[in-house]
């Protein structure tokens, strides 16, 4: 019995393939995900609010934060051309084939296999995630403050999270760092955040 987590750096799982399909806005995407990676097979349902959830228009350097295997980055690169995409993750497993799924499905994106946010370069004026709620609190709240720190002048931050497992007191954690935060989506139990203009540089 193996103790991966899909935020395991080198999963030791045996490898199982799966294909997964997955439409967004007017784009059909097809993956491949594997054991030890969060969602084998399918678009997560917190994902796919996430994603239906972001701005009708999107340009400029994106980063889906713990790519997984690439649904959220993949998915925007393709229906939004003028996005730089990058990904990452802490997991080595996901994040090559989150690179793979890019090309395969006709996405330029730059890949950092990271521990948060310690490896990516640059700033972001999106930064996506679908965070790794059982890596526990601690994990997750720095995540939300390292990328306060690497959005871009107007630069946002959009995080899934389910209510049951800690949206409201996630709110209230960002509304510390963020100068405005708003839930712009509740869907199935899962609450879509929005944050803007980080202070975690006076932090």
């Amino acid at each position: 019995m193996s103790n991966d987590h899909y935020f395991s750096a080198s999963p030791e799982s045996a490898h199982r393939y799966a294909e997964a399909e997955y439409a967004y806005r007017g784009q059909e995407l097809r993956f491949t995900t594997d054991a030890g990676v969060f969602s084998r097979g399918e678009v997560d349902f917190g994902t796919d609010v996430l994603l239906r959830a972001l701005p009708e228009e999107m340009s400029g350097r994106v980063l889906d934060l713990g790519c997984g295997w690439g649904p959220v980055g993949v998915s925007v690169g393709k229906a939004f051309p003028g996005c730089r995409i990058v990904m990452s993750d802490v997991n080595e497993r996901a994040l090559e084939l989150a690179g793979k799924n890019a090309q395969r499905n006709g996405v330029a994106a730059e890949t950092y296999l990271s521990d948060g946010l310690e490896n990516v370069p640059g700033s972001f004026d999106f930064i996506l995630t679908n965070p790794p709620i059982r890596a526990g609190k601690q994990v997750i709240y720095r995540l939300f403050l390292d990328s306060a720190a690497k959005l871009s002048q107007g630069g946002r931050l959009y995080i899934v999270i389910r209510k049951q497992q800690g949206a409201e007191s996630a709110l209230k954690y960002l509304k510390t760092i963020y100068e405005t935060v708003d839930t712009i989506e509740k869907s199935g139990g899962f609450w879509v955040i929005r944050c803007m203009g980080g202070n975690a540089h006076a932090l």
